[in-house]
């Protein structure tokens, strides 16, 4: 059974750093891409970050270019997220997902979510 487990979040000041961490099981993990997304209240769930599998190429939402920074652990089976200078705009629930496409057929796990809030 698969499972992918985030920590980390929580309550932190304009400006402030958080470091996400999404631990997965269950999969063999240096196979999947790995992703983190976001859904505000009220908002649809957007992709803010990809880890991908082929050289480690990183992909970033231009909304947090320059002050996040996603990097993976095949050994230990964990994607990170580093959020640095946050913004009140940044609060959400942060969710980690692991994908795989291959054949035609694809592979979406999703973990249960870690809320970040942005406050002074």
């Amino acid at each position: 059974q698969v499972q992918l487990v985030e920590s980390g979040g929580g309550l932190v000041q304009p400006g402030g750093s958080l470091r996400l961490s999404c631990a997965a099981s269950g999969l063999t993990f240096s196979r999947y891409a790995m992703s983190w997304y976001r859904q505000a209240p009220g908002k649809e769930r957007e992709l803010v970050a990809t880890a991908t599998t082929v050289a480690e190429i990183t992909n970033y939402d231009d909304s947090v270019k320059g002050r996040f920074t996603i990097s993976r652990d095949n050994a230990k089976n964990t994607v990170y997220l580093q959020m640095n200078s946050l913004k009140p705009e940044d609060t959400a629930v942060y969710y980690c997902n692991a994908r795989l496409a291959m054949w035609g057929q694809r592979w979406d796990y999703w973990g249960q979510g870690t809320q970040v809030t942005v406050s002074s």
